[in-house]
């Protein structure tokens, strides 16, 4: 199984960015994903590679015109889910990770100055996402995020497979925290810090147990919504 992500953008140099890195970067050098990137320029007509225009009703920025737009979709033959970056998307959550990443190939587009003219997303049923309640200068960080948080899912790609069903979101609570050697810290303000015991026990039960009472308390207190949800 392989994903293969189209990224429609006006500025394909700026990936594989840290995809290209570590535990994803090993993952494309073997094929696990892909990615095409195609850039609207390419498509307009005019000597100055014009992709945008003024808003109709006044306004400041400019907003990426529909015509240029879907003559750069209908370049790509298997688009699969098409997803449109956007600060008033809904907001991405693990569960939409998970499914994304089981595709074959997913399509993402990436607005820049005001936005995408909406007669596009609509004639072309995107989906609009968004990693955030913020507004970032274009698609593009966002789309590498959505990206990351895919292609670490994809089988093989983090080593133990366990380790995705224990982290934050996977279960609807947040991860308990970790905890590592020397069992007793010293910190430069002389204070002494102690590993919890029960991490030391060698009692699984046990230890099993405290986590997942940490990941409820700290849950509670940090990300009530969570709980509601």
């Amino acid at each position: 199984m392989s994903l293969h992500v189209n990224i429609i953008t006006l500025f394909p140099e700026m990936f594989p960015s840290t995809l290209g890195q570590s535990l994803s970067g090993k993952a494309l050098e073997r094929g696990d994903w892909s990615y095409t990137c195609i850039n609207p320029r390419d498509f307009a007509k005019d000597v100055h590679k014009t992709v945008d225009d003024t808003p109709y009703g006044g306004g400041a920025g400019m907003v990426m015109r529909p015509d240029v737009l879907e003559k750069a979709l209908l370049s790509i033959k298997d688009t699969g889910q098409k997803l449109y970056l956007s600060p008033r998307g809904k907001t991405l959550k693990q569960q939409q990770v998970k499914n994304l990443s089981q595709s074959d190939t997913i399509t993402l587009l990436c607005g820049r100055y005001e936005g995408v003219d909406q007669r596009f997303l609509d004639a072309h049923d995107f989906t609009e996402l968004s990693i955030g309640d913020y507004v970032l200068s274009g698609g593009e960080p966002a789309a590498i995020i959505l990206m990351d948080a895919c292609i670490r899912l994809l089988p093989g790609v983090m080593g133990n497979e366990n380790t995705a069903d224990e982290e934050s979101f996977a279960n609807g609570l947040l991860e308990y925290p970790h905890y590592t050697r020397p069992a007793e810290w010293l910190d430069s303000q002389g204070n002494m810090h102690k590993v919890p015991e029960v991490l030391t026990s060698g009692n699984h039960a046990n230890i099993d147990k405290w986590r997942k009472e940490q990941s409820l308390e700290l849950t509670k207190k940090v990300r009530p919504d969570l709980l509601e949800e």
